[in-house]
């Protein structure tokens, strides 16, 4: 078949324009609001820098010039078509009580390959050496989760040095731990979502597995190894001295134990084959004269994306309008524009992709549920994804009267339908928390707990069961004050990115690109040519 012939056109449409420019009724919210964004964002900017030291100056010496391996970042560049990948969730790992472990120990994120998406996870061994954290297994362990989800091909970038063994109950009995990694990767493999891994440093221990349960593995000679014991334990164990590379060098495994399938002389090598196999893979992608005319015919929001910093709230009462600096052409077709008015559900395309929005404007009421329940279902009957902009409700509503009680108990109902239609929609999700996430609204609204495929905070989002400065006892007291506080720290944006409650801090003037990169990812399986068969993983002889 011809590419004309394959070429599809979607249904024109004509969606109102958002005529929403900013009013000076609003100045004083919008400059409050930039402030606090602008400290924000210097905030992030310090954390960003601080990840990207990896594990300092010594580390980066020692990785560099004795061990004479490339950065990770190095690694990357090398690996993908560019530098414009979606990292995931790069302040994992920061204040966390067995200290600072930056990127969590490994950087994860999807990127291109030849033109193919695919999931990447990279050890960084200038980071405790490559050891392994409970925070390091659960970031791989969310990397794979976000392949299952979009069928993305994986490619593991391994050099570690296996569990930090004082934290071993930690990181290995459970089920989703340590051993969780090994399951995933031959469950995608049966699913026949690619696994494919690169030996650019020490495999040792548990970090062996991943080479050897990948479909195709590439080793590069002197730096790559693996092993379950290293040299050290050999002698300890039989008196015998034996170098790394005889133990467990690439030589050996490529030519004697058939553990790898390719063999590198160096890393820029190891990254040309690796690109060579993602090239074997069967997807059959558009055509790139295709996605360019389809770039082009984009609209631009009528507004800057800059104007996004003075409108991500502050203050939970006073909402201001995101949507028409997110869509194409600031265009949106509302759905029940003057029923549930708290919540705002309709339709829009954001570069090119046609999406379901639904955002709060308020507190999440009645018939704002009921309406919720109906879009969401409507979306999934139309299989448009559908994109959640979070800002609920500091604290639950007091019941003070019969009255109360009563339009309470509806409310209950009518979010629990609202949760049941969000947790059963088998369409693509994600989830921008853009202000507050706080309390069962936060569930409605496809929280962590729901599954979303991708879910982002601003940097000025709260996330906790209620916000802080709303824990109110009959008379204040040092215990009120004390767990305010505590809930003002733990719920900062930086505090859940860190333990990995989301998939990473991204500032607003970027949501736009960062949701349009999630929605080619999640489009592209449908580009791969066969997907049905469930058959055995690879196994190697």
């Amino acid at each position: 078949m011809s590419s004309a012939a394959r070429r599809k056109r979607a249904l024109r449409s004509a969606f109102q324009v958002l005529e929403q420019p900013l009013q000076p009724i609003h100045q004083h919210v919008y400059e409050a609001n930039l402030r606090n964004s602008i400290a924000c964002r210097n905030k992030y900017i310090e954390l960003s820098e601080k990840v990207r030291k990896g594990g300092g100056e010594n580390a980066i010496a020692r990785h560099t010039q004795r061990n004479r391996k490339l950065m990770v970042r190095e690694r990357l560049r090398l690996l993908l078509d560019d530098e414009d990948f979606l990292e995931l969730s790069p302040f994992a790992g920061l204040g966390l009580p067995y200290g600072d472990i930056p990127s969590a120990g490994c950087l994860t994120g999807v990127g291109r390959i030849n033109g193919l998406w695919c999931m990447f996870i990279a050890n960084d061994a200038t980071v405790k050496g490559g050891t392994a954290y409970p925070i390091t297994v659960k970031k791989q362990l969310r990397a794979q989760e976000i392949a299952i989800q979009n069928r993305l091909p994986c490619v593991y970038l391994v050099d570690s040095g296996g569990a930090f063994l004082p934290l071993q109950s930690e990181i290995f009995p459970d089920k989703n731990q340590g051993g969780r990694t090994f399951y995933n990767e031959a469950i995608m493999s049966a699913m026949k979502i690619a696994q494919v891994s690169v030996v650019c440093g020490s495999c040792t221990a548990g970090g062996a597995y991943i080479p050897t349960m990948a479909e195709e593995a590439v080793m590069v000679h002197r730096i790559g190894t693996i092993f379950l014991g290293g040299p050290p334990l050999v002698k300890a164990a039989t008196g015998e001295e034996v170098t790394a590379e005889d133990l467990g060098g690439a030589r050996l495994h490529a030519e004697v134990s058939g553990c790898v399938d390719h063999f590198a002389w160096e890393e820029k090598e190891a990254y040309d084959y690796t690109r060579n196999i993602v090239s074997t893979l069967n997807f059959q992608l558009p055509e790139e004269e295709d996605e360019e005319r389809k770039r082009k015919a984009e609209e631009q929001p009528l507004y800057s994306s800059e104007e996004l910093l003075g409108l991500a709230p502050k203050s939970y009462n006073y909402s201001l309008d995101v949507i028409s600096r997110l869509t194409d052409g600031s265009r949106f077709q509302e759905f029940k524009a003057l029923y549930g008015t708290t919540l705002i559900t309709g339709f829009a395309k954001i570069h090119g992709h046609l999406v379901g929005i639904v955002a709060n404007d308020g507190e999440l009421s009645y018939p704002a549920t009921l309406k919720g329940s109906h879009f969401v279902q409507l979306c999934d009957q139309r299989d448009i994804p559908l994109l959640f902009l979070q800002n609920t409700a500091p604290t639950t509503a007091l019941t003070l009267s019969t009255t109360q009680a009563e339009m309470n108990t509806n409310h209950l109902k009518a979010q629990g339908s609202m949760m049941s239609a969000v947790a059963c929609a088998s369409v693509p999700k994600i989830t921008v928390v853009i202000g507050g996430c706080h309390g069962a609204d936060s569930f409605a609204m496809c929280g962590r707990a729901f599954d979303p495929n991708f879910l982002f905070l601003w940097p000025n989002a709260r996330v906790s069961i209620t916000a802080p400065g709303h824990v109110e006892e009959e008379k204040k007291t040092q215990e009120e004050d004390k767990l305010n506080r505590r809930l003002k720290e733990e719920s900062s944006a930086f505090f859940s990115s860190s333990r990995l409650w989301d998939d990473g801090v991204i500032l607003p003037q970027d949501t736009r690109k960062v949701l349009r990169d999630c929605l080619d990812i999640i489009k592209q399986q449908q580009y791969q040519m066969s997907t049905e068969k469930l058959q055995p993983p690879l196994l190697r002889i």
